[in-house]
């Protein structure tokens, strides 16, 4: 199934505009600024309202695709929290101002944070074991404790692990276990140990470096690992979850890995498509691509789908 996902009942998160490459957010109680590249039609708001609302605005450095500073106005902290509610799962998120933009969250995931809670709690295996490759500040990790997972959290960056240690204390959750490792080697030392996962996260980037200066390129690099995760995923009782960011890259490219590496149950859950994000002017943000399936049946998913 083809399907377009985007953020439903955030009462902390809303686009409120997007255009001339920019996105106007409100995280919480504060409203910033950034540069966002797919936005390439017009604002809605006038410039007026945007420099009204925003009370932080990031600007990129001359030469440089990502790196810049922020523009704060007067009480605008550098790091504030924000609450993330859906059944009975709730969360707390750290948020802080980056100097490439970033701020600790990719609000377009919520629809993937749901499925991973809704389809570990189905799971036949007592406390499944999920693996969280390229996991960032740890949402969806923090989803898949939640949903009472015995979860692995594995990031290259030391400092981005401290932040998702900080939002699982923060969100009243403990004993995720935390790697600071380049993901392709864990995953084919993983494959030799033989070891098995009911539950796979990726969330690669398009580019970037392993701990000790692997490079990654996604391009290059997929095909192999999502061989790796068809040796590594348990192939009766899982959940599996892949989202790109990447400009270019089709969720008919995922679908195409996926039908090559794993047997997918006839009666299991399966989505594909894309992310976006709805601003007020009634635009759609594209964000990303995903591929999700379990083998929580059809009668089982609590979506219906």
């Amino acid at each position: 199934m083809y399907s377009f996902l985007t953020v439903k009942n955030w009462a902390d998160y809303e686009l409120l505009d997007s255009g001339n490459f920019e996105k106007l957010e409100r995280f919480g109680q504060y409203i910033l600024a950034r540069p966002e590249p797919q936005a390439i039609w017009d604002k809605h708001l006038p410039e007026s309202e945007w420099s009204r609302l925003a009370q932080a605005v990031f600007k990129k450095e001359k030469g440089s695709s990502e790196k810049g500073q922020w523009t704060l106005k007067k009480g605008m902290p550098e790091q504030w929290v924000i609450n993330y509610k859906y059944q009975d799962l709730q969360l707390r998120f750290r948020l802080g101002l980056s100097s490439f933009k970033h701020v600790g969250l990719f609000p377009e995931q919520d629809p993937n944070w749901k499925f991973i809670f809704d389809h570990a709690r189905q799971l036949k295996t007592p406390k499944p074991k999920i693996l969280n490759m390229f996991a960032y500040t740890g949402a969806a990790s923090l989803a898949a404790r939640a949903a009472g997972a015995d979860v692995t959290h594995l990031d290259s960056v030391k400092v981005v692990n401290y932040w998702a240690r900080e939002n699982m204390e923060a969100s009243n959750l403990d004993n995720i276990r935390w790697l600071v490792e380049d993901a392709m080697k864990y995953a084919r030392r993983e494959v030799k140990r033989g070891n098995k996962y009911q539950g796979l996260i990726l969330d690669p980037p398009a580019y970037g470096r392993g701990p000790n200066g692997e490079k990654w390129q996604l391009e290059d690099e997929l095909n192999e690992l999502i061989k790796l995760c068809g040796q590594l995923l348990d192939p009766t009782d899982h959940l599996f979850l892949i989202n790109l960011y990447s400009l270019g890259f089709s969720a008919f490219i995922l679908e195409n890995l996926i039908n090559q590496n794993f047997t997918l149950k006839e009666d299991g859950f399966r989505e594909f498509g894309e992310l976006y994000l709805l601003d007020k002017g009634k635009r759609k943000l594209p964000l990303g691509t995903f591929f999700r399936f379990s083998s929580v049946t059809d009668k089982q998913n609590p979506d219906g789908k």
